[in-house]
């Protein structure tokens, strides 16, 4: 038996795909944390987004390798005993944020990266298959801005999908509590 619809029917049907289609869905959210103010910041805003469309939190902390000239005839030296101390000192930060800032609104999780940051990131996010990353800009202009270079800035122009950057203390729109 052949079932057929009315024109309304149709119409009524193509909507329905239409904004099924058009619909945002975000199953993980990145957001790097450096335990500065701007950061915990742009964690509200991760900790928000990810309660409104139930998506996995993702706390991504890079630790940088410290590398010191040792002399002229051996080149640079990596001290690892300090790289262990930041992995381990973020990883306890990290397991703070979480139990304190998502407190178990939604499912979150860490993870320590070695490396340059914007590029941790840009793998991570890759490689985790991230549907949005939430990132602080510190706001440095000028001679800081030469010097240090934006790793915000390196996400956005990167990264694998969208990007959603928290200048602080710019307009809020995440209320507090």
């Amino acid at each position: 038996m052949k079932v057929r619809s009315s024109k309304k029917q149709e119409s009524e049907s193509s909507e329905n795909t239409s904004s099924e289609t058009n619909s945002i869905s975000l199953r993980r959210i990145l957001v790097p944390i450096d335990f500065s103010e701007p950061s915990k910041n742009a964690l509200r805003y991760a900790v928000s987004f990810a309660k409104h469309f139930g998506a996995e939190l993702i706390l991504v902390y890079v630790v940088e390798p410290t590398v010191y000239p040792a002399d002229f005839s051996f080149g640079q030296v990596g001290i690892p005993n300090i790289e262990k101390e930041l992995r381990e000192r973020g990883q306890r930060e990290l397991e703070r944020l979480i139990k304190t800032d998502v407190a178990g609104q939604v499912v979150a999780r860490s993870v320590i990266r070695t490396g340059k940051p914007f590029l941790e990131i840009i793998n991570f996010a890759q490689k985790e298959d991230v549907d949005l990353i939430i990132i602080a800009t510190h706001g440095h202009t000028g001679v800081e801005h030469i010097i240090f270079g934006s790793t915000a800035e390196k996400v956005v122009r990167r990264a694998p999908c969208p990007v959603l950057v928290v200048r602080s203390p710019e307009h809020e729109f995440i209320a507090e509590g």
